[in-house]
């Protein structure tokens, strides 16, 4: 189904979380995912920032030319079909059109260190005193009870505490890490998940609730089954890089294939589970005899020579390009796939396209571009992408007049005395 036909059948459908209101305080990438979520499935999340202190993802991979920040990819993807304004909470007047904001809210999002956001004038207590029934998430790194509860963490930071670095790699090597902030991406599931509880909690009891994220929290229980291991086996765990271990396969690995043009790092991921797989995985990469070779007639015996093997397979992936193999060898029956590009992804991939994952949506700065979608759909739901991410104080406006009761000399005021 395109994208436009896709919009034409859902766009009757209801959106999940339409009339829920947050006040997004969150920055950087852990609670912007979790306001994300909702915001894509249908909430009115208004981005609170300062200008004196904004969210430096603005400024992150940023395209060629003039310094600007509104152009972030990283920020545009983080706060689509989000409004956004700017407040000064140092200002009275300032404070008073947030506390307005606050008060007609169902959720309040930060995830500054612990004990910032109280020391901006907004603990739990003030916060019901605005909304009674106010639901409050704070996600910081340590939480905010406990020895490290005023440790300032980072994605990678958070990650190494959790266990959850030491746990990627090679088993000779040392730890790799997972390349990019996962525990940020973690932690912003966690959040909308617990928000969608908390919410349940309310529509049920009228109760509101403060919720206390711990992002390294988040990371630990990646740890769950090498945890249980060592207490029940007392095994302690040992990095697998690509291999498998539980169970013991092999070939279990991915290997490089022929250039692409310019670009010379692709790789393909190949698993041979079965005998059958295993003699047509041969037959597919030109070399049938190699099924018979002593060393690798049996799934022990490949496992115990896998680095001697993983070297043959490589020798004979390298001249093939990689879908082409990929297809080939799936069509035998032996699972493998192409370690995809961005440009895979977006304009190679038929799977992704006919489910309409990467849409469009304006920005008013870079134009009209894709995104990436949710990885769900509803049969009796819809979720959205109706817009960019809001250049800064481009909402402000309008939810000073129409949200919160100001007239528009006031609002023009307020923005005068740098109150917005």
């Amino acid at each position: 189904m395109t994208e436009a036909s896709e919009a034409e059948s859902g766009a009757q459908k209801p959106l999940p979380l339409d009339g829920i209101r947050i006040c997004d305080f969150s920055w950087i990438v852990a609670g912007p995912q979790a306001t994300r979520i909702f915001a894509d499935l249908g909430a009115e999340v208004i981005k609170v920032e300062n200008e004196s202190y904004l969210d430096s993802i603005r400024m992150a991979r940023a395209p060629d030319g003039p310094p600007s920040f509104n152009a972030s990819g990283f920020h545009n993807n983080f706060h689509r079909n989000k409004l956004g304004i700017t407040a000064n909470v140092h200002h009275p007047e300032g404070r008073e059109a947030v506390e307005r904001l606050i008060g007609i809210s169902d959720i309040v999002v930060e995830n500054f260190s612990a004990g910032a956001f109280a020391r901006m004038g907004f603990p739990y207590e003030r916060l019901r005193e605005v909304k009674p029934d106010i639901i409050y998430l704070s996600l910081s790194g340590f939480g905010h009870v406990g020895r490290d509860a005023s440790y300032v963490t980072w994605g990678p930071t958070a990650a190494g505490a959790s266990g959850a670095t030491a746990m990627s790699g090679m088993a000779d090597d040392e730890p790799a890490g997972w390349g990019y902030s996962y525990l940020d991406h973690t932690a912003g599931f966690y959040g909308a998940i617990a928000l969608l509880m908390a919410l349940y909690h309310r529509d049920r009891t009228g109760e509101g609730q403060h919720i206390d994220m711990a992002q390294v929290e988040t990371g630990m229980v990646l740890g769950g089954v090498p945890m249980l291991d060592y207490q029940v086996n007392g095994r302690e765990y040992t990095r697998t890089g690509n291999h498998s271990r539980a169970p013991a396969i092999a070939p279990h690995a991915i290997y490089r294939c022929a250039a692409d043009g310019d670009n010379d790092d692709r790789w393909i991921a190949i698993v041979a589970e079965s005998e059958d797989q295993w003699r047509e995985l041969c037959a597919g990469l030109g070399v049938p005899d190699l099924a018979a070779d002593p060393r690798y007639l049996t799934n022990e015996g490949r496992v115990a020579e896998q680095e001697a093997l993983d070297a043959a397979i490589n020798s004979l992936t390298r001249g093939r390009e990689a879908h082409e193999l990929m297809y080939e060898l799936q069509a035998r029956g032996v699972p493998a796939g192409v370690c995809q590009t961005a440009e895979d992804r977006m304009e190679k991939d038929p799977q992704l396209a006919e489910r309409s994952f990467y849409r469009t949506a304006h920005h008013g700065e870079m134009g009209t571009h894709r995104f990436e979608g949710l990885p769900m759909q509803f049969s009796r739901g819809r979720w959205r992408m109706d817009r960019g991410a809001p250049l800064i104080g481009e909402d402000t406006h309008r939810v000073l007049t129409e949200l919160l009761g100001y007239s528009d000399e006031d609002a023009a005021r307020l923005a005068s005395e740098a109150a917005v």
